[in-house]
């Protein structure tokens, strides 16, 4: 069994401020909004909290990612299920991974990813242990919402739950999809997103075969899509260029899940959780996204939320959340100086100018 890293040391367990870090999927933000280029700020804020709880849509890079131990990867509906505090969770060495594939996915790009499997379990270490393809194709339909964020659905949802069950019951433990996308995407759309002028178009439906898989299999998950490659573009934004230099998106999806903990519902009996929900102590989030599930939970908490200029399509921001303990920063630099400030005991207000004399305060 697997000892929570926290129990092992009582000590280090009070050096560490347990976080959540948001970057809502679909929403266009600035930093996030593309794959992986979030990455950097969650490893800066892995190393000032000492513990960071994040999602897919921040970790996954197309052929590139990151491997860090102080980094819970959590697929996004698991992740409001936890701040609920629905679940908790657990380390583990090494996932059983499980790969469902789209049965619409054609015959080439089907044995690209067998290819990457084969390439995570060689090159990485990573156990792929088996795959399965869907009865029926996922049917994969774009729908833009209302707000302007990336939707969608697919037609067929039962297919799919009933191919993850049949790798559960083969005993894997945590399970990546691939899905066949439409080239239906208007160009225009394609390449305003390309130069970085746009919403992710496909990234909102990702979230939707995710969140499938979480809430009827409660195991880790992550989405790959199957795009074919698009023609070099010169002018191209730096945050897109993850994308463009591989076949697959899966490779990320694997790296992510390799080490993913497991989910545990609550109240549980088990004594080897890593991390309740009620040890969390922040949640950094871009400042105009404060309307999710996750904030919303932790707000009636009253834990402390760190709140990002991070541009995107919402407009949720601290002066419509009636809330004390949101604390406006500029960047992701700003947001690890709070964490820091708050895992070492030092007030905010020591930091700042003018400090307003304590002669001032007055008992109400």
């Amino acid at each position: 069994m697997v000892k929570s890293f926290f129990n092992k040391n009582k000590k280090n367990f009070m050096r560490n401020l347990p976080t959540i870090f948001i970057v809502p999927t679909g929403i266009g933000c600035e930093i996030g909004g593309f794959a992986g280029d979030a990455i950097p700020a969650a490893k800066l804020l892995a190393a000032s909290s000492g513990c960071l709880i994040t999602h897919p849509n921040v970790m996954n890079g197309g052929s590139l990612s990151t491997v860090d131990e102080r980094i819970f990867y959590v697929e996004g509906y698991s992740l409001d299920k936890f701040a609920r505090g629905e679940i908790g969770l657990k380390k583990v060495y090494q996932q059983r991974i499980g790969i469902i594939f789209d049965s619409g996915i054609s015959n080439e790009m089907f044995h690209r990813h067998l290819q990457v499997a084969d390439a995570c379990t060689a090159t990485l270490g990573i156990n792929v242990e088996t795959y399965v393809r869907t009865n029926k194709p996922l049917g994969v339909v774009f729908e833009d919402q209302a707000s302007g964020a990336s939707g969608g659905y697919i037609e067929n949802p039962d297919t799919l739950i009933e191919a993850g069950q049949k790798l559960l019951n083969q005993g894997i433990t945590a399970i990546a999809i691939v899905s066949d996308f439409p080239d239906e995407l208007e160009n225009k759309d394609i390449t305003l997103y390309r130069e970085g002028k746009s919403v992710d178009k496909i990234s909102g439906v990702e979230a939707v075969i995710s969140h499938l898989i979480s809430k009827f299999l409660k195991v880790p998950c992550a989405h790959a899509p199957a795009l074919s490659p698009l023609n070099v573009k010169e002018d191209l934004d730096p945050r897109a260029a993850a994308e463009e230099i591989g076949f697959t998106f899966l490779p990320s999806v694997l790296m992510g899940l390799n080490k993913a903990p497991n989910l545990v519902d609550l109240p549980s009996s088990d004594k080897e959780i890593t991390l309740l929900p009620n040890e969390v102590r922040s949640i950094v989030v871009p400042s105009g996204a404060l309307g999710g599930e996750a904030v919303l939970a932790f707000i009636e908490r009253g834990i402390p939320v760190i709140a990002v200029k991070n541009k995107s399509i919402l407009k949720v921001d601290s002066e419509k959340i009636n809330y004390s303990n949101i604390i406006d920063v500029n960047n992701y630099f700003e947001a690890a100086g709070v964490l820091l400030s708050l895992r070492e005991g030092i007030a905010l207000k020591s930091l700042q100018r003018p400090i307003k004399s304590f002669k001032n305060f007055q008992i109400i």
